[in-house]
């Protein structure tokens, strides 16, 4: 039976069966597992249960029973590794049950983890850490892209790239986007940091102070080093003719004659995009 027909968008209790053919095919597939031999998937992203949940299901488990087998595959002789439902096998567990219907599948590690991680994503149950260590784990037993990841699990490139920058942040960091101490946003904000030691002190003072995410950006930019200031181009001067150049320069000697025959000038330069200016004085002689 496909996986589709086991597990949808959203933790059903319940398996939609089409015809009577279905049904005797699908009860055909189920066993009764000893608890005991059955372990949490080794691949599960998610490492925090909400503990009031599980004791919620447990006692509709009593009431009704499990009514959607959970699914696990044969790692070893008459041991069994859990693919999907594991808050079931839990609240079972904690019933203190026997046995617990499930379905048994032949699947490679690569597609427990996959399946693992796509199970988790569609009910969007999973924190960001652990989105980010299911795609880290899945890029390197599978050896694919970030790109190839993306399309696996309909998530866009980018998306897959910031939950994997979380995993920069030091453990503490980590553990409080975990805890839900701080939020994804808040994480990345640490990043710009270049020290964990500033990272950490931050992390605390956010926690310590309740701050949002823009007042923790607010507080970061007076850690950073202020950019210097872009130095102002000096003007370019523009080129000059020959000409331009010889009408000036004869200019400029006929001031020196002048000069040395002891008349005192005064001489301004002045250059633009259009002209060159040369501005003369000449005193007047004074009165007898």
């Amino acid at each position: 039976m496909p996986f589709s027909r086991l597990f949808g968008k959203k933790d059903k209790e319940y398996i939609e069966i089409e015809t009577e053919e279905t049904v005797e095919e699908f009860m055909q597939q189920i066993v009764e597992l000893p608890v005991a031999a059955i372990i949490p998937n080794r691949y599960q992203p998610r490492t925090v249960f909400d503990a009031s949940k599980i004791e919620e299901l447990a006692r509709t488990i009593r009431i009704h029973g499990v009514i959607q087998p959970i699914v696990v595959r044969e790692y070893e002789p008459e041991k069994f590794e859990i693919i999907a439902g594991e808050r079931r096998f839990r609240a079972v567990s904690s019933l203190e049950w026997d046995t617990i219907p499930a379905i048994v599948q032949n699947l490679t590690d690569d597609e427990v983890a996959s399946i693992a991680l796509i199970e988790n994503l569609q009910r969007e149950e999973l924190t960001p850490i652990e989105e980010a260590k299911a795609y880290q784990s899945l890029l390197d037993m599978q050896e694919v892209t970030q790109e190839a990841l993306a399309q696996r699990v309909g998530k866009s490139q980018s998306a897959i790239a910031n939950k994997l920058r979380l995993l920069r942040l030091p453990e503490a960091a980590q553990q409080a986007v975990l805890d839900k101490q701080i939020s994804e946003r808040h994480g990345r904000s640490l990043l710009v940091l270049e020290t964990e030691e500033k990272q950490l002190d931050v992390l605390a003072k956010i926690i310590e102070n309740k701050w949002n995410v823009k007042e923790t950006e607010q507080y970061i930019q007076t850690l950073l080093p202020a950019e210097p200031k872009p130095k102002k181009a000096k003007p370019k001067r523009q080129a000059i003719s020959r000409d331009v150049r010889i009408a000036v320069n004869t200019i400029k000697q006929s001031i020196t004659m002048v000069k040395d025959n002891g008349m005192d000038l005064q001489m301004e330069e002045e250059e633009s995009d259009d002209y060159y200016q040369i501005t003369i004085q000449i005193p007047k002689q004074k009165n007898k």
